[in-house]
């Protein structure tokens, strides 16, 4: 067992009871303002030997584990406890205590049974909620390499502590914060933290006191990336201390608020509840006006109460938005919120990430410049398929070695099955030399690197030097204006000459244009010396001079093919895309015109000049946002806010957190998100596809669709039964139903029947349709005159057989006649609820199979309420001829016909002033 095994195993002894992520704060530290040598000193720790063991376990006491935060998780009892708070639930227990004090034993034991089971469908779904929620929040690397008492280890994350030597190479994760203290041609990856797509080159230099977070390069962060290079890291944080844990912790603190459906649901049971009440006095004090005994005054108004209840609707939203978090996240759509789902259907604005949503986060040569002519490369991000042709004269290529070779040779990077390791441009140039024929490993093989210059931000290019067959080849890449001025020959379809200022103006022309077509411009030279031009004296990059122009590459990272697609489907539904980058506004613009995206494009620069009024007058025309700080994201979702737009926002990084936050719902990348992000947003794209956030949007649309399908169904149910109870007695008839008996056309038809309907594909259209307001109604005034209708035929019928029974013979029968055919109303009625408009004899009439068994299994359930001998003593009920079950299901489909005939009339109408002009107008006005 070596030193640092038996530290953490000390450790683990003596916190195994209870470990805090975090114990005591460290003191803020700017480590960027000294040099490498001060922090060492500052950190108490040798470069060379790292620290010790005893020195691991002390500051493995102060700092506690390197991990993010999180807070306490509820109790499972609290968890189960909070179902109980809502006002209809409260009704149905009040109900159920006062059948228990009138001697009503059975109906209170059936109401609170329904009350149970209510809690126990809400609890699963919160608990399900809650573990995936704690799933995504381990997002840290597992392991990472230190030096420790003059020895590597290779150790847990989670074990890292401020002092910590880290030893990092191309395409490792930062584990904490640290301070450089010694790199090799370092660049990283810091979009987390940016924005901004390219690497960063980092050193070891102090710099000014002060500088902003983004400028700080000689300091690494947490779960950024190596893209090529060595490095060792000195670490000065951990988890809760660095800076995706400080912003982690404001995040966690941030109260969230209810979405639009939640609040709407919300105000409709306490106006049921209400009306409920309002009922139950108003029948209660007209019976007794009447003289009737007060036993019989409680069990109407229980029923009364139990009837008024929609008992079944918190649960059959929670399921149903729980069984489009399920479909959703075989869609790779991960949601942390059940009710955030319904958000995406009113969304209006989509603020889309540009890197790896929009496009494959994989940098391409889409064009290069050879020999004084342009070439167009085909495919897509590291894979070969593809070709290159050129874009004028001959289908033949001249032959590309002198471009591609140095491609291959002035680079660092490995691509393999379509898998980068190092800078993504440089596996971008790999993939072009492959396509052009070039086979990396036999360059590798044949022409051995005696020295090099990386790259660096001072001279803004890499040189490698090369020995070939007693000869020194120089191979160059890296920004045009620079080695243009250090270029004195040019490569041409004639040979090799000298270059001319006309040649220097027509290189600078193209370079330009692929600017403005959104391409990086990335110029190769070259240089042949003899052998001997270098030696131990000789400072390798003074010969990086006199170099010949060899061409320019063209490199982009490329939108994904189905999100042009995607943003179309967007327009049609009345949704706004706009991006939102860190890139520079050129290279936006162009990715935005070539997805479909037009407008304006503004900088954050610009929109510092802004106030709120100036912003609000344009922020609807402009498309594209370049060059924008975490601050500005956050400004842009409140102005479409104040505009009551809905805002849902993408990101992938800890400075996209915020607006994440702030945004009506957030959207985080799954594959390059980090842990802030994802703990911010609201959902959690797997495979980060803008087209996967336009299905999740269908999805919401069709999910919110669904559930008002059971509204209206459910409050239909809700309504005939209030009015049925209600006039019975008012019309001298007995009480139809009892508690038991509703209850029981609630568990039967709000079940299997209920829930199926949100298997319901799409209806055809709905993303045609505009997004609905965020405060629209989830009961406007036709919608509801809908139901009350539904509502008043289904007491016309059931009052009516029950009328029908009475004068028949034995009141028992006439009871269950009345029951039975009740039941069968909503049988019915799910047709009318599945289509509010057009007929429900559409192609979709037999789709839902869940849907058909679910009926069939309400008649056989009610035939048995009805004639099993048990089920007679709970319900109280009868045993119906063939012919009595005939009467109910005609008078019971009638809601169906009725409502058929009502749509044919309408559709009739309308064909009709469609037809004739001076009608059509009348109409409109």
């Amino acid at each position: 067992m070596n030193n640092n095994t038996i530290a953490r195993k000390e450790l683990s002894d003596m916190t195994n009871v209870s470990q805090p992520t975090h114990i005591s704060a460290s003191p803020v530290v700017d480590h960027s303002a000294r040099d490498p040598a001060a922090a060492l000193q500052q950190l108490q720790v040798q470069r060379e030997t790292g620290l010790d063991a005893e020195q691991v376990r002390q500051r493995s006491m102060n700092h506690g584990f390197n991990r993010l935060p999180e807070a306490a998780p509820r109790s499972s009892l609290a968890v189960f406890l909070a179902q109980f708070r809502g006002i209809l639930i409260l009704i149905l227990i009040g109900a159920a205590g006062l059948a228990a004090a009138i001697g009503n034993v059975k109906d209170a034991v059936v109401i609170l049974c329904v009350v149970f089971i209510n809690a126990l469908v809400g609890y699963y779904q919160e608990h399900r909620a809650e573990q995936s929620l704690a799933a995504l929040r381990r997002m840290l690397p597992l392991r990472t390499r230190v030096r420790r008492a003059g020895e590597k280890h290779e150790i847990s994350v989670e074990d890292v502590v401020p002092g910590d030597i880290v030893l990092l190479e191309a395409g490792d994760r930062v584990p904490a914060d640290g301070r450089f203290i010694f790199v090799a041609g370092v660049e990283v990856d810091e979009s987390a933290l940016t924005g901004e797509s390219h690497p960063v080159v980092k050193n070891v230099n102090a710099l000014p006191p002060g500088v902003p977070l983004a400028e700080r390069i000689n300091m690494a962060y947490m779960n950024t990336m190596l893209t090529r290079g060595r490095a060792e890291v000195v670490v000065t944080a951990t988890g809760v201390d660095t800076e995706m844990g400080r912003l982690s912790q404001e995040l966690a603190e941030a109260a969230e608020a209810p979405t639009p459906l939640q609040v709407q649901l919300d105000q409709l049971g306490k106006r049921l509840g209400g009306i409920a009440l309002a009922l139950v006095g108003l029948l209660s004090f007209l019976e007794f006006l009447r003289g009737t005994d007060l036993a019989h005054i409680a069990l109407d108004a229980i029923a009364l109460a139990v009837a008024a209840m929609p008992e079944g609707l918190p649960v059959v939203v929670t399921v149903t938005l729980a069984l489009g978090m399920h479909n959703m996240a075989r869609h790779r759509t991960i949601v942390k919120r059940l009710a955030s789902v319904e958000t995406l259907g009113c969304t209006t604005v989509i603020f889309s990430d540009k890197t790896g949503t929009l496009t494959l986060n994989q940098m391409t040569a889409r064009a290069f410049l050879y020999r004084e002519q342009e070439y167009i490369v085909s495919g897509e991000g590291y894979q070969l398929a593809g070709d290159i042709r050129a874009v004028s004269g001959s289908a033949a290529l001249p032959d590309l070695r002198a471009l591609l070779i140095p491609l291959v040779a002035c680079n660092d990077s490995h691509v393999a099955n379509g898998q980068t390791i190092g800078d993504p441009m440089e596996a971008a140039l790999l993939v072009l030399a492959q396509k052009g024929g070039i086979d990396p490993a036999a360059v590798a093989s044949n022409m051995s690197r005696i020295a090099e210059v990386p790259f660096d931000s001072a001279h803004k290019f890499m040189a490698t030097f090369h020995e070939d067959a007693g000869v020194l080849d120089i191979f160059v890449k890296g920004a045009p204006d620079v080695l243009l001025a250090r270029s004195g020959r040019i490569l041409t379809a004639g040979g090799e000459r000298p270059m001319e200022p006309e040649d220097r103006a027509r290189i600078e022309a193209h370079y330009r244009a692929f600017a403005e077509r959104g391409l990086r411009g990335l110029m190769i030279a070259s240089r042949r010396l003899p052998r001997d031009a270098i030696d131990a004296e000789v400072d390798v990059a003074d010969l990086v001079h006199d170099l010949t122009f060899v061409g320019i590459v063209g490199l982009m990272d490329p939108p994904r093919p189905e999100a042009k697609d995607a943003i179309a489907e967007c327009k049609k539904a009345g949704i706004t895309v706009k991006i939102i980058t860190g890139d520079h506004p050129l290279t936006a613009a162009a990715i935005a015109g070539e997805l479909g995206i037009h407008g304006r494009a503004i900088t954050g620069s610009e929109l510092d000049g802004m106030d709120s009024d100036a912003l609000a007058a344009v922020i609807d025309e402009v498309t594209v946002f370049a060059r924008v700080t975490p601050a500005h994201k956050v400004k842009l979702v409140r102005s479409l806010q104040r505009k009551e737009h809905v805002v849902a926002m993408t990101g992938d990084g800890v400075n996209d957190a915020p607006a994440l936050k702030t945004a009506d719902i957030g959207v985080a990348m799954g594959t390059a998100g980090t842990a802030v992000a994802k703990e911010a947003a609201a959902m959690v794209l797997t495979d980060d596809n803008f087209a996967t956030l336009v299905h999740a949007v269908r999805q919401g649309r069709t999910l919110y669709d669904n559930i008002l399908k059971f509204v209206r169904f459910q409050l239909s149910t809700t309504i005939g039964a209030i009015l049925t109870v209600f006039f019975a007695p008012l019309a001298g008839l007995p009480e139809p139903f009892t508690a038991v008996q509703i209850l029981w056309v609630a568990l039967i038809m709000d079940g299997p029947p209920a829930v199926s309907l949100a298997l319901d594909s799409a209806r055809p259209g709905i993303m045609q349709d505009p997004p609905r307001h965020r405060n629209e109604p989830v009961l406007p005034f036709a919608r509801l005159g809908k139901i009350i209708a539904y509502g008043t035929t289904m007491m016309v019928g059931t009052l009516g057989v029950m009328h029908y029974g009475l004068q028949a013979g034995m009141e028992q029968r006439a009871l269950t006649l009345a029951f039975t055919t009740f039941v069968l109303f909503q049988f019915f009625n799910v047709f009318n609820a599945r289509v509010e408009r057009g007929t429900a004899f559409n192609k979709h009439f037999f789709e839902n199979r869940m849907l058909w068994a679910s009926l069939v299994g309400v008649l056989l359930l009610q035939a048995l309420a009805v004639n099993w001998s048990p089920a007679q003593s709970v319900f109280g009920t009868h045993p119906l001829t063939l012919q009595e079950w005939g009467i109910a299901a005609a008078v019971a489909s009638a809601i169906l016909w009725l409502e058929e005939g009502r749509k044919f009339v309408l559709k009739l109408a309308g064909k009709v002033c469609q037809a004739d002009p001076v009608i059509g107008t009348g109409s409109a006005k």
